[in-house]
């Protein structure tokens, strides 16, 4: 896994986050997503990080927030946000990496492709 890849996953599992909703109808209808499985397996990962990692997981990719907003939430510059941001993508890759390097592939022995 390279960090280019998390940025990618990251930028899905946002997209994924912003229409849940869409997501959750087509999978009614039979339709499964593998951004679906993705965002559950980085969920896991998430839940290791230290919490103001954690948070800015949350403000960014599950509640959509900008870099800015999410800097305004916390109380803390832009360029405070950035940098937490660069540190949460070396905590998921270095996780990953942990773990055998796979998230789309088979992850953890979940099976999950």
């Amino acid at each position: 896994m390279t960090a280019r890849q998390i940025r990618k996953d990251l930028q899905d599992i946002r997209y994924y986050y912003m229409h849940k909703e869409m997501f959750a109808k087509a999978e009614n209808t039979g339709f499964k997503s593998e951004v679906g499985r993705k965002t559950e397996q980085y969920v896991q990962l998430i839940a290791k990080a230290p919490p103001r990692l954690y948070v800015l997981y949350y403000l960014l990719y599950v509640d959509g927030k900008t870099q800015y907003a999410a800097a305004q939430d916390l109380n803390v510059t832009d360029g405070h946000v950035r940098n937490m941001a660069r540190q949460l993508q070396q905590f998921l890759l270095d996780e990953i990496n942990r773990e055998g390097g796979k998230v789309n592939g088979d992850y953890n022995g979940t099976g999950l492709s």
